[in-house]
């Protein structure tokens, strides 16, 4: 790539691998998980998605702090990772991914449980009528109304992700080829006082993010990015 070191070049593949694995993963846990709450019935679900949601409004740091502490050596789930692997899950990839799921959770929830909400009850009653079961009628006829929420939540997971720092530099420090991701990077740069790389690097990043809210816009149509928090 032209005007980056390899370094950089380093930094950016491992920074779309995350974006790329913590997205797909999100939308394989947060799909179901969707569309239960948006069934759901109950005095608990505002309780149950600002749980969700937190990461929308808690600083960064904060999760970091608290999931750097859960992934240690000494927690239950550093403990089980270690004994599993022989390696901790701090200051790892798997832990980046892990912590990026944690953190990008809400960008790929609120989209997918929005177009839920708002999806028509009489597709699902006309797909009862012919005799599809509740799996057949969520894979046959729910997804693929709900094309754009999908969409846009893989959109903004992935976007969200690419754009992690605090969390990361919690969880995954600054290890080169390992942990050191485009935010890292970028903050690397600017205390080194490398200020022409630093600008293209942010330049990047600013014409990465716009373009594809923008492609996000266009596919959301009227719906917008389906940023809905309600409690039906």
């Amino acid at each position: 790539m032209m005007g980056m070191d390899e370094s950089t070049i380093a930094a950016v593949a491992l920074t779309l691998k995350l974006a790329l694995v913590t997205s797909v993963l999100l939308m394989l846990i947060v799909t179901p998980m969707a569309w239960r709450l948006s069934r759901w019935q109950s005095a608990f679900k505002p309780f149950v998605l600002a749980i969700f949601s937190l990461p929308l409004v808690l600083p960064p740091t904060v999760l970091g702090f608290y999931l750097l502490v859960a992934f240690s050596p000494q927690s239950p789930v550093g403990e089980v990772w270690v004994s599993m692997t022989g390696e901790t899950l701090a200051f790892s990839f798997e832990g980046l991914v892990l912590g990026s799921i944690i953190y990008s959770f809400p960008f790929a929830l609120q989209p997918l449980y929005g177009g839920f909400v708002q999806l028509d009850s009489r597709y699902l009653e006309v797909s009862q009528s012919l005799g599809l079961n509740r799996f057949h009628t969520f894979i046959k006829v729910v997804l693929p109304l709900c094309r754009a929420p999908a969409l846009v939540a893989f959109g903004l997971s992935f976007a969200h992700t690419i754009g992690e720092f605090g969390v990361v530099l919690m969880i995954g420090g600054n290890i080169p080829g390992e942990t050191q991701v485009l935010s890292i990077s970028l903050y690397e740069q600017v205390e080194a006082l490398e200020y022409e790389q630093a600008h293209l690097l942010s330049m990047a990043l600013l014409l990465f993010s716009f373009s594809l809210l923008v492609l996000l816009y266009r596919f959301s149509g009227k719906g917008g990015l389906g940023w809905n928090l309600s409690s039906r």
